[in-house]
């Protein structure tokens, strides 16, 4: 299964306790980098949703949002702490004592002072519970998402690696051709030199050639890593690390095809494959 690593989901819900609204984002990195911010109300959830990450993700930049606006609990109605409010009318008294021109404090200016009003303390199991099932939800989407980007990608793995196939197969059948028109060459230097041709040191000549310019191992290896790259695209399981060490692979071979080339047909192939190899390696940067 593709997944791309970008992807965006936002999911809101409401209850008699307010609204609540989870955004997630995700873009391509080498491992899995979860980044929460949560309100204070719901900062005790930040370890358990840390964790469903790292089960349903394997990598990438995971941003985590949450907005929360609790309802007022107007039935209960506020709540003022005396004894907050009698200290502070104490202190007051006291710095009065001191002063020339003592000023009155007022009954708004000491509500006004932190901690002298205090709103009903909410229960937050159930919006605990709700953004547990918030966050389930926007996961799922943001996987969907990442599914659905991922197999956008397929058409060009398949057509890429089909391309690779039939150029690999091209530079196979036409390695004999090269071989002889190689030794075709060789004697007609020889003969243009007017020199006497030695048949046994042609022969070893024309075995050390073919030996420099053997290139069957660089295609069979690269027919094999095609094949490792299709069974990966289908694999369940996140597949972008295994795919980069493939393309780095891929390379490794195309780069050695294109130093033994003995014709420049070879040369061409062997550039078209490296270009293949960096289109799938610039969209394998950003799979899960």
């Amino acid at each position: 299964m593709i997944r791309s690593m970008t992807a965006f989901a936002r999911k809101d819900t409401e209850g008699a306790w307010g609204t609540l609204t989870c955004e997630l984002r995700t873009v391509n990195h080498r491992y899995l980098e979860p980044s929460l911010r949560l309100p204070e109300g719901l900062r005790e959830l930040e370890n358990e949703l840390r964790e469903t990450l790292r089960t349903r993700l394997g990598r990438g930049k995971v941003d985590v949002g949450m907005r929360l606006n609790l309802q007022e609990n107007t039935e209960e109605g506020l709540t003022v702490n005396m004894a907050l409010a009698e200290s502070l009318n104490h202190a007051a008294r006291q710095v009065n004592r001191i002063l020339d021109n003592p000023a009155h404090v007022s009954a708004l200016e000491v509500l006004r002072w932190p901690g002298v009003l205090e709103a009903p303390a909410h229960n937050m199991a159930p919006v605990h519970e709700a953004a547990r099932q918030l966050f389930g939800e926007a996961l799922d989407e943001l996987i969907t998402v990442r599914e659905r980007e991922g197999e956008r990608l397929r058409p060009l793995f398949d057509e890429r690696l089909t391309e690779m196939s039939d150029r690999v197969a091209e530079v196979r059948s036409a390695m004999p051709r090269l071989l002889e028109r190689q030794s075709e060459q060789i004697r007609e230097r020889f003969q243009a030199a007017g020199v006497e041709l030695d048949e046994d040191r042609l022969a070893q000549e024309l075995t050390l050639l073919a030996q420099k310019s053997d290139v069957s191992e660089e295609l069979d290896r690269l027919d094999a890593h095609v094949r490792e790259v299709r069974e990966t695209l289908d694999a369940d399981r996140p597949i972008g690390r295994r795919l980069d060490f493939l393309m780095q692979e891929l390379n490794r071979e195309a780069n050695t095809l294109s130093s033994k080339s003995l014709d420049a047909d070879v040369t061409r192939h062997a550039v078209s494959l490296k270009v293949l190899i960096e289109q799938m390696r610039e969209q394998v940067q950003n799979l899960e």
